[in-house]
């Protein structure tokens, strides 16, 4: 099988549920006041993660813990015990779990990374995305609103039609439910003052990736284990970022204040060909031999945006520091690691 050619490699909740009754809302006027929305210190704060498990979920988590925040991290699977984190297993789609799990910590900042990323198109993912992705949004703000939060920064995707685009149709599944997703973040902001901060990741690529269907991390197995991948004609133009610097824009999103209800882009403000990324990996793992592009077909309505990284700046005083080529010689070295220590499977 090749390579799965769309999304991000969020954390993935995969179990279809009964669709929950939609979460009822207190009147704004009986919405708890917020805090002031001056500059968070993490230290010792009370910090919720979900989809903690996930590739971008298990970096932050392990930036957080060792800031001083006190992380609470949630995953539909049972986790191996690990000191600097409070795990609790639950699934997002169901209200009730996540409006107990809520009152029960209190958290002062909410990282929300959970979700169903598939960029397919098949019919069978639209109730998979819904509750992973919009329902699991939904109870949260919900809950936090209730509550109260100091801030809530929603991760939302490229796949995302601008707000002003023309013809702004979702290109699949995962693309609708996060496109409404954002919507609901903005909304709970303008009416209950909810601190959301939407913060749109672009092409996420780094160690650790989980899903392995995602073409950097299957091109770096692939020529490690001496098997020729399989590839689309390489033409679709990316806007690439490193997994480190994808954390530092999260966490500047929860401290900084005045970008409540606002988007920022955590992307490089570039874009790059998919063929140039299989290039510069053949060259360091496999010299000498050519890419065979053109064994998979090009996926219908791939989209190319581009992040706003000068708003990212100007907003979060947040810029990418990893360079593409120095973030895929990193990435490259650590699945080589990885094989050579057999914590992966060669025969895999």
């Amino acid at each position: 099988m090749g390579y799965s050619p769309g999304g991000e490699g969020l954390d993935r909740s995969t179990s279809p549920a009964e669709v929950p009754e939609a979460a009822i809302l207190r009147r704004a006027d009986a919405t708890p006041a917020m805090p002031d929305n001056s500059t968070i210190d993490l230290v010792g704060r009370q910090v919720l993660v979900t989809g903690a498990s996930g590739f971008i979920g298990a970096h932050l988590c392990r930036r957080l813990a060792a800031a001083g925040a006190r992380v609470h991290a949630t995953s539909r699977s049972r986790q191996p015990g690990d000191d600097t984190l409070t795990w609790h297993r639950l699934d997002l789609a169901d209200g009730g779990a996540v409006g107990a799990l809520v009152e029960t910590v209190r958290p002062e900042v909410v990282f929300h990374l959970a979700s169903h990323v598939a960029g397919a198109r098949e019919v069978e993912l639209v109730a998979p995305t819904f509750d992973a992705n919009l329902a699991s949004t939904v109870h949260l703000l919900s809950a936090v609103t209730r509550h109260g939060c100091r801030r809530f920064v929603q991760v939302g995707s490229l796949e995302e039609p601008e707000p002003g685009e023309p013809l702004a149709v979702p290109s699949s599944p995962y693309a609708a439910a996060k496109m409404a997703a954002s919507a609901y973040g903005r909304m709970f902001h303008a009416l209950y003052g909810t601190p959301v901060v939407l913060a749109r990741l672009f092409m996420v690529y780094g160690p650790a990736q989980k899903d392995l269907r995602k073409l950097v991390p299957y091109l770096i197995l692939s020529l490690l284990r001496g098997r020729e991948p399989r590839l689309s004609s390489g033409s679709r133009e990316v806007d690439w970022i490193y997994v480190e610097d994808v954390i530092d824009g999260l966490i500047l999103a929860a401290e900084r204040n005045g970008n409540e209800g606002r988007r920022v882009d955590l992307g490089s403000g570039k874009l790059v060909t998919l063929r140039k990324v299989v290039e510069t990996l053949y060259r360091r793992l496999a010299p000498g031999k050519l890419p065979p592009f053109g064994t998979l077909p090009d996926r219908a309505m791939e989209q190319v945006r581009t992040a706003r990284s000068a708003e990212s700046y100007e907003r979060l005083g947040w810029r990418p520091r990893t360079s593409l080529e120095v973030g895929l010689a990193a990435t490259a070295d650590w699945y080589r690691q990885e094989l050579e220590a057999r914590r992966l499977a060669l025969d895999d």
